[in-house]
């Protein structure tokens, strides 16, 4: 498998398979494909691979190319202004992430929820209780919205994060949350109640735009209903 990234803003993941070769997506990625790539959609991972995704609020299937008779190239496209980054996934390097991130893969890659033992900190962590972990062999391609700092924290170095900027970080990664302190900062601040905490070892992959954030400054143009 080949791959290259074009474009920007609204960059493109362009993937050329060998014969043979399949590449799994998330629904409604592909932006156009050879005609000797065929489209299975499955669950990936049977019924319980199906489950955790649904767990995770995304659909319970995914898209798989796959080349015949000939090597061939898929496209796939962002949903919003970002970067995709190309993560090596093996044993013992694994990758959480936003449950939302996860754009393409080779198929060695396996897809399952992440759920935190602290229950409450998914709940009050803003971007939801249950992330995703990549894992198995191959490359996986995740969607980061804006644009992404790496940071690499030292054993026991911990960064405060607003939640919505956390794209994902290595497994060896804590993550646990902090409320804001002081009322005035709570109510007013523009930053939560909360703030998720990241401490080493490992790298943090943080976006400079979240989708609540786009959410929230699109409002105010949306179209208003008229009675």
């Amino acid at each position: 498998m080949k791959y290259s990234m074009e474009g920007s803003v609204m960059p493109l993941l362009h993937i050329v398979l060998d014969e043979g070769e399949t590449v799994i997506s998330e629904r409604g990625a592909m932006v156009w494909i050879d005609e000797n790539i065929h489209m299975h959609t499955s669950s990936h991972g049977g019924l319980g691979g199906g489950v955790h995704r649904m767990f995770m609020g995304e659909s319970f299937f995914v898209n798989k190319f796959t080349a015949k008779n000939g090597p061939g190239s898929v496209s796939f496209g962002l949903s919003v202004p970002g970067k995709i980054v190309d993560f090596e996934i093996s044993k013992g390097n694994e990758i959480i992430c936003q449950k939302d991130a996860f754009l393409a893969a080779s198929s060695g890659i396996k897809l399952k929820s992440y759920v935190r033992k602290k229950v409450m900190v998914g709940f009050l962590g803003g971007e939801g209780f249950v992330l995703q972990r990549l894992s198995g062999e191959g490359h996986a391609f995740l969607e980061i919205d804006g644009e992404v700092y790496k940071k690499k924290l030292k054993k026991g170095e911990t960064i405060r994060v607003e939640t919505g900027s956390i794209a994902a970080f290595d497994q060896t990664v804590s993550y646990d949350i902090i409320r804001v302190k002081g009322v005035r900062n709570m109510l007013f601040g523009g930053e939560g109640m909360w703030l998720s905490t990241l401490t080493g070892p490992g790298i943090v992959y943080l976006q400079t735009m979240s989708m609540t954030h786009l959410a929230e400054r699109l409002i105010p143009f949306l179209p208003k209903n008229k009675k």
